[in-house]
């Protein structure tokens, strides 16, 4: 276990890896949308993506909301799990080990398609692939703090549902 009174700066609860998330969030719906040859979508743009922007955000943002409140009082910004929590396999949990941080990559995605992207969708798989890696150092917390975490493992997919 980590003690409570490290500096955040040494990152011992993860606190390194919430600031990138953080900063990878806001280049998906901050950053640059064209560079060079890699232009916003023009031109012929089916009109399904148009209207599955919205509809993914939506999903997206829903996803998240629901975790955050099946959460409840376990809720932490840090992937270090909050002391006395307890490990939550109901709601969006059962589809997906890390709800948020899917629902955060289908709202990225939808949001790829809205502004019609083609750098804001390279952005959302950067920030799927640090999805990856941070939920990765995450579940090496869980498992050591939990002991039905492994089984849990091996009954859910980790980002995600049904696949992966």
């Amino acid at each position: 276990m980590v003690a409570n009174h490290t500096p955040w700066w040494k990152g011992a609860r993860g606190e390194w890896l919430v600031v990138v998330q953080a900063a990878l969030i806001a280049l998906v719906f901050l950053g640059p949308r064209a560079v060079g040859d890699l232009a916003t979508w023009s031109g012929h743009f089916p009109r399904t993506f148009g209207i599955l922007g919205p509809v993914l955000m939506i999903a997206g943002a829903a996803f998240l909301l629901a975790a955050v409140i099946t959460l409840g009082a376990g809720l932490t910004p840090l992937p270090y799990p909050k002391a006395g929590a307890t490990l939550v396999e109901s709601g969006p949990f059962a589809i997906v080990r890390h709800p948020m941080y899917c629902g955060g990559i289908v709202l990225g995605l939808g949001w790829a398609l809205c502004v019609r992207s083609w750098l804001t969708a390279g952005y959302v798989v950067v920030l799927f692939l640090f999805a990856d890696l941070k939920s990765r150092r995450e579940e090496r917390w869980l498992a050591d703090r939990f002991p039905g975490y492994r089984a849990y493992q091996r009954r859910v997919r980790r980002l995600v549902p049904f696949l992966y």
